[in-house]
């Protein structure tokens, strides 16, 4: 139990578009104070292709952003309540990995690679690496290898080894240079704690669970097989590792030099680093039952279930099972879509098109700021009918169920008297369709979902995307109050790691955030909405025979 003078923890979370710092009272799980920060080489479009699916960010972007993040969520606190910090812990995208150096450090940070795409880190939206996800799982199924049971039994091109394979299949000059891969979240602890070294650095159980194939029956054995596809692997499998560990784990103390530069107090415990929706879900007090939808510019699902609710059984066509990657003692799967609010940021580029020569300036901004709004405010008081359009997800292919990065979005059922406010209602109305399919899928696997838990900023911002998600899964959905929810759980793990609570069960119990407000199901749309996901259905159907 905690002492009766105030402590705080901050939990350090990385999103796709920025950092985000929050420091918490550990005592009732108070966020005291955030520090929001963008990555400036991101911000600006650097070392992206959109029309090649090439998504990456440079290694500074994180140093900085985590830098300014940290100082501005401290100015407001006092010397004393400084002083008062005892851990910090992250939590970041993922798969979101990079190539490094026998130091464990990115190339990207070796002046001769400080310019090459393929020394960052590779972001988990990038789909570069589609043909190495194929060649994957051909291997595997050729050689009826067991590496894929716990992975839903498809490897994606939005995880590690693909990324990995396809720098070295495409880029010598990389590959020669490379010494072995880290993961975004394993880094950044490795960083501020002095270990980065990639035969020592303390590895994620969720990270590698879900996205290296690792598991405790073969460890990472099954990366030998990858030599088949690219034998220049035999440069990095030797500096990998074995073993990995959940994020109850204090992976060091924070050094003098990071100490220094972030304004923290010398020493304080440092806890192994997770994927960002998965700390999400802690912050979310997920429990068996309870299915915590990360919603932003994708989504994830997170669910954790008793040991022997799963038994020996293999969760086909989810993004993982993995054995304490959200709360250990428990299995933790992962679903998710894609895209989300990428769908929406998309049709909204694609709206603005005829801006793109206007110069910059307050009317153009104005016109781009509120065009989601004025679609939305349409949106929702069109009439809900059988007859409406109907849209696909998938336009940045699929996730779960059963990964596929080849297959495209559509939308059908339009007219020459179709709007853009109908055009954008069918397009929330299949994201929504989406996260059915999933939730479906996970139950006829034979988990139960007794309720869902939404965080995440659409969550927050979006009450039409919300109210037609409830309609169309037919289910509540509950909003978590937490601004900053996957902080709020790495917060909570590294109040475990600063012995603060013994672990992180009893950590939620004292920090987890409350129920913010609820969206109910109204029947007469959910009945509507059962004939239109089954035109969702047939529509996949067809998108999955013309993609072949």
């Amino acid at each position: 139990m905690i002492e009766s003078n105030k402590k705080y923890v901050i939990g350090l979370d990385f999103g796709t578009d920025s950092c985000r710092a929050l420091i918490v009272d550990v005592r009732n799980g108070e966020e005291v104070a955030t520090g929001v920060s963008f990555y400036p080489r991101w911000k600006a479009g650097l070392y992206c292709d959109a029309q090649s699916n090439r998504y990456r960010q440079h290694p500074l972007d994180y140093i900085e952003s985590m830098t300014e993040a940290v100082h501005i969520a401290l100015s407001h606190l006092t010397e004393e309540e400084i002083a008062s910090i005892c851990g910090l812990c992250f939590d970041t995208t993922g798969s979101t990995p990079a190539l490094t150096d026998c130091n464990g450090m990115p190339l990207a940070l070796n002046p001769e690679f400080a310019e090459e795409p393929d020394a960052m880190f590779i972001l988990w939206k990038d789909h570069t690496a589609v043909r190495e996800a194929e060649q994957i799982n051909a291997l595997m199924k050729e050689r009826n290898l067991d590496y894929l049971l716990y992975e839903g039994g498809t490897y994606s091109s939005e995880w590690v080894w693909s990324k990995v394979l396809h720098v070295i299949n495409t880029n010598s000059r990389v590959k020669e240079a490379a010494y072995s891969w880290t993961e975004h979240c394993d880094w950044m602890t490795g960083l501020v704690t002095g270990n980065t070294i990639p035969e020592k650095m303390l590895r994620s159980r969720c990270a590698a669970g879900h996205k290296a194939m690792w598991h405790e029956r073969w460890l990472l054995s099954s990366s030998e097989v990858l030599l088949e596809l690219n034998p220049s692997l035999n440069r990095i499998l030797p500096h990998l590792f074995t073993q990995t560990y959940t994020s109850d784990t204090r992976a060091g103390t924070l050094t003098a030099e990071w100490a220094g530069k972030l304004g923290l107090p010398q020493g304080i415990a440092v806890a192994v680093g997770a994927l960002d929706a998965h700390m999400g879900a802690v912050g979310a007090s997920v429990a068996p039952g309870v299915l915590t939808r990360i919603m932003g510019t994708s989504t994830c699902d997170i669910m954790v279930a008793e040991k022997h609710e799963i038994g020996d059984r293999c969760i086909e066509g989810i993004c993982g099972q993995v054995d304490g990657s959200v709360l250990p003692g428990f299995i933790g799967l992962e679903a998710g879509q894609s895209a989300f609010g990428d769908i929406y940021a998309w049709f909204r580029k694609f709206m603005s098109w005829p801006l793109k020569n206007i110069p910059e300036g307050e009317a153009k901004q104005k016109v781009m700021d509120t065009m989601l709004i004025e679609l939305t405010r349409e949106a929702q008081a069109l009439k809900l009918s059988e007859n409406d359009i109907v849209a696909l997800d998938w336009m940045n292919g699929r996730r779960t169920p059963y990964a596929d990065q080849n297959v495209k979005g559509m939308i059908a059922g339009l007219t020459l008297g179709s709007t853009a406010p109908e055009v954008f209602k069918a397009l929330v109305e299949a994201t929504a369709f989406g996260s059915r399919r999933i939730v479906e899928h996970m139950k006829a696997q034979g988990l139960h979902i007794d309720s869902v838990n939404g965080i995440g900023g659409i969550s927050k911002k979006a009450p039409f995307v919300m109210q037609t998600l409830a309609d169309v899964l037919n289910m509540p959905i509950r909003i978590v109050r937490s601004q900053q929810t996957c902080a709020l759980g790495a917060a909570m793990f590294a109040a475990v790691a600063a012995g603060v609570y013994q672990d992180i069960m009893e950590a939620m119990k004292y920090m987890g955030a409350d129920i913010e407000v609820e969206y109910k199901p109204d029947t007469r749309r959910a009945r509507v909405y059962e004939i239109l996901y089954k035109k969702y259905l047939e529509l996949a159907k067809n998108a999955e025979y013309i993609n072949l």
